[in-house]
């Protein structure tokens, strides 16, 4: 087992230098996890890139608004792409006024400013399939008021927003109780006549596809959202020819171009980046030649680069549980009083939603990324390797240690010497499920900047791309087979007919 240790630190260095290997970035930009977002993330560092002063990084889909925002006053990122009414609504809550002096003034205490308009305004509204038997029945927000049955899917992000569906429902004395769906999701549901309503962004290029009608916001509830930049105060002065370039970038944008550049990543297939480049250099974004194969975007450019932060992810935290894990088992074992207390502790842990164990880490470490991610997935590995440790320990036959106690061993000798080497195999048990249950958590670790396969599944999301998801879901679960396999060639080497037969040759 120490051999198997020594090759995961090995395994976790090496994924920490492809992870890690260049220069940290000068300017990071952030995104959100949606189209539009993703666009204007890349339209943002690409024109930062012209500009020659700095080196450009762009952290895409990092989550909701509130880890963006956690994420750039801790300095993670230096700007990202957001919208009038969602400051004014949910960072600020409704105690500034609308224009953006009144903003920036509110803002100013943080550390942070808002400015450069893009030129366009994307506001949420409700929509309903146009050719649906509840379209028939609703015009008007106020209208669902009094239509019963109908079903309503809307992104998480909205159910919980202070703009969102908590105030129009008391606004609209709405009573209906929504489905959470992810927003790409939400219009494939709507299409198969699963849901009758959704929330919608009105620059979404697949309004017309689905033709869908958004209901009149009749009581006046929505505030402006126009596009703009949210960043740090101080980036003008420390990155000052970036900053200029960014500038160019006021007012270019009409809401017709902004639909249009979300079809040509949404429904014409092209990537964020080459979307982003077809505006900066002014030309229309032309739909591929053919549609990138599954094989093209499985092997793709960045596949070395999200191994590599894959493994990182798994291998360090799995090392990190296992160092702790095993201390806590062997605790466990020993004191029945200590066992109360770890056991419930540790399967706690196991039982907290990951992403609000993961927005807590990012306000402990005040930090987004690998940090935060390794932490989260160290604490999700604990449980079945304390447990199996425990289990292994107490599985021993009580007379052995007492014999070597009785011959003068000291008690961390007999423990070093004979209780983990009789325990090893369950030991490595509870190491190998935890390995495997990190292969598949850390996706998540792409919500928060940490990159990792979940980049691919996250995108795939965004724009409702089966193949992307594919893309992303495949070599995780590879990964998990081949741990498997590792650690259960090894959990059969320290069996004891394999011993046997050892001696034997």
């Amino acid at each position: 087992m120490p051999q198997l240790f020594k090759a995961g630190w090995a395994a976790a260095l090496f994924a920490l230098f492809c992870n890690v290997g260049g220069h940290a970035a000068d300017f990071n930009v952030g995104s959100k996890r949606f189209t539009e977002s993703y666009i204007l993330g890349e339209i943002i560092a690409q024109t930062a890139r012209q500009a020659g002063d700095a080196q450009v990084a762009h952290k895409p889909g990092l989550g909701n608004t509130a880890i963006l925002f956690a994420a750039l006053q801790s300095g993670a990122i230096d700007v990202y792409p957001e919208y009038s009414g969602t400051i004014v609504e949910e960072l600020l809550g409704g105690k500034s006024g609308a224009t953006l002096a009144e903003i920036n003034h509110a803002l100013a205490p943080l550390g942070l400013a808002a400015g450069v308009p893009l030129g366009f305004g994307n506001s949420y509204a409700l929509a309903v399939s146009a050719s649906s038997t509840a379209a028939a029945r609703v015009n008007a927000i106020s209208d669902l008021a009094g239509s019963r049955g109908l079903r309503l899917g809307l992104s998480q992000e909205f159910l919980n927003r202070r703009d969102g569906w908590p105030a129009l429902q008391q606004r609209y004395g709405l009573s209906d109780k929504p489905r959470g769906l992810d927003h790409g999701l939400a219009y494939e549901a709507l299409a198969a006549q699963q849901i009758d309503v959704m929330d919608v962004y009105t620059t979404d290029a697949k309004l017309s596809r689905h033709a869908l009608r958004i209901l009149a916001d009749d009581q006046k509830f929505f505030p402006r959202y126009d596009a703009l930049l949210l960043y740090r105060a101080d980036l003008p002065q420390r990155l000052p020819a970036t900053w200029q370039a960014i500038k160019t970038l006021e007012n270019r944008i009409a809401q017709t171009r902004m639909i249009e550049l979300n079809a040509a990543a949404e429904l014409d297939g092209l990537s964020f980046a080459s979307v982003a480049a077809s505006f900066i250099g002014g030309t229309p974004a032309a739909a591929p030649q053919r549609a990138p194969r599954f094989v093209d975007r499985l092997l793709g450019d960045d596949l070395s680069r999200l191994a590599g932060q894959h493994l990182l992810l798994v291998f360090l935290s799995l090392l990190l549980s296992a160092a702790v894990g095993i201390p806590l088992g062997i605790a466990a074992a020993r004191s029945p009083k200590a066992q109360t207390f770890i056991m419930p502790a540790v399967a706690v842990l196991q039982t907290i939603p990951a992403l609000a164990l993961l927005a807590f880490l990012i306000a402990l470490f005040d930090r987004i990324g690998t940090l935060p991610a390794v932490a989260a997935l160290f604490l999700y590995g604990l449980l079945p390797i304390v447990r199996n440790t425990a289990t292994g320990l107490l599985e021993i036959p009580r007379g052995l240690p007492q014999a070597a106690a009785a011959l003068g061993l000291r008690r961390g000798v007999i423990l070093r010497l004979i209780e983990l080497p009789l325990a090893a195999r369950t030991i490595l048990a509870g190491v190998r499920t935890s390995a495997v249950i990190n292969v598949g958590t850390a996706t998540i670790a792409a919500f928060i900047g940490a990159g990792g396969f979940g980049e691919r599944i996250v995108a795939g999301l965004a724009v409702n791309d089966h193949a992307m998801l594919l893309a992303g879901a495949l070599p995780a679960a590879l990964l998990a087979i081949l741990i498997e396999l590792v650690f259960g060639a090894a959990e059969r080497g320290l069996s004891p007919g394999s011993r046997e037969q050892d001696g034997r040759t």
